[in-house]
């Protein structure tokens, strides 16, 4: 395993390897001089047994306030679900500063950068792909990994050396990979996705019930209702 020093990073506050979405950074943070407006870090637990993996940062949610996830209405269902099965502190994500904690799971995103339109292209997904591998080579065997879309599916893959071919994606699939972990995928639970009735409460909770059971947590166990902060 690689020491601390020559560890590749997880993170780079500084990255600027896209130039079409380090560009499109500087011209928000014109617009918006108060945004985080710069590449967003995982949040969370370092030792998780869970990582979540979403798309991109929000125009208004993480790429503002950087944390992933918060701000925007993509993060709605995903905090309320996290608190609900014990994994968050608090069921809103407002600000990365407040005080809401993870424990046992950890968020990141294939691509760290807010892109022009929430599509980052094939090639931003690759050079940002080493990151999510960083991230992902840390966890423990026997760990899950949630993906929230293709895309993050995909990245997931990539990131874990695994053919695309070979797992498929699905909503509610589950896929045992080399590294001794197992992808789940869910589709993402984005604006769209939740308001159409593509994802449901029901559709998101039934994923976290088989990572609960696959991670030895009861399934629906610790489950408190939407808004009710932990004692």
């Amino acid at each position: 395993m690689p020491d601390a020093v020559s560890a590749p990073p997880t993170y780079d506050a500084a990255c600027r390897r896209c130039p079409r979405l380090a560009d499109f950074l500087d011209e928000v943070r014109v617009a918006h001089p108060a945004y985080h407006c710069a590449p967003v870090p995982p949040f969370g637990d370092a030792a998780a047994r869970l990582v979540i993996v979403g798309l991109a940062p929000g125009m208004h949610g993480a790429n503002a306030t950087g944390r992933p996830f918060t701000g925007d209405h993509a993060g709605i269902l995903l905090y309320e679900t996290l608190h609900a099965y014990g994994y968050a502190s608090s069921a809103r994500s407002r600000s990365a500063d407040d005080s809401l904690t993870l424990a046992d799971c950890r968020i990141t995103n294939a691509v760290k950068c807010l892109p022009p339109g929430n599509k980052p292209t094939p090639e931003e997904v690759r050079v940002c792909n080493g990151y999510l591998a960083a991230d992902l080579a840390a966890l423990a065997e026997g760990a899950a990994i949630l993906a929230l879309g293709r895309i993050a599916h995909d990245a997931t893959l990539a990131a874990l050396g695994e053919r695309r071919g070979a797992h498929p994606f699905a909503h509610a699939a589950r896929h045992s990979m080399a590294s001794g972990a197992t992808l789940f995928d869910s589709y993402h639970c984005s604006r769209y996705n939740t308001s159409t009735g593509r994802l449901t409460t029901q559709m998101f909770r039934s994923v976290f019930d088989a990572i609960a059971a696959y991670l030895g947590r009861a399934p629906g166990a610790g489950r408190r209702s939407p808004g009710t902060t932990a004692a």
